[in-house]
């Protein structure tokens, strides 16, 4: 029987649950950088008009932004993975401490987020004017 298994098993769900995340924050990266290709090829079937430049440009940095935040959560992940078992099998005792990355990646995922919704927001209601 390994010594602390079931803290070992806790703590590899947590990593693997992390790193599910990331493929999907990388996953969702991608899609909203290659979005305007989506709308290059819908365009004459849906009668919408051509995004601007600017759009497309702004899509591309969130895109790429997801990308390598999902890339950061994955090294966060696995360097917290280690500390983790370094700890599980010290026998002095340790206090739970709070990730400051951990608080940084959410704040910055939310601070993506709205600022997609404001762009989407915007072009949605240009659309409905033009």
């Amino acid at each position: 029987m390994i010594k602390n298994f079931r803290d070992h098993a806790a703590n590899e769900r947590t990593f693997l649950a992390w790193v599910r995340t990331a493929i999907a924050v990388m996953a969702f990266g991608f899609i909203v950088e290659r979005f305007d290709l989506f709308l290059e090829i819908a365009a004459p079937t849906l009668a919408v008009r051509a995004l601007p430049w600017l759009g497309q440009r702004f899509g591309n940095i969130v895109g790429l932004v997801l990308i390598v935040l999902g890339t950061a959560m994955v090294v966060v992940a696995m360097l917290r993975f280690l500390r983790d078992a370094k700890t599980i099998e010290s026998e002095e005792m340790h206090s739970q401490s709070r990730s400051q990355t951990d608080i940084a990646l959410a704040v910055l995922l939310v601070l993506l987020g709205v600022a997609l919704f404001v762009y989407l927001s915007h072009a949605l209601i240009a659309s409905g004017k033009g």
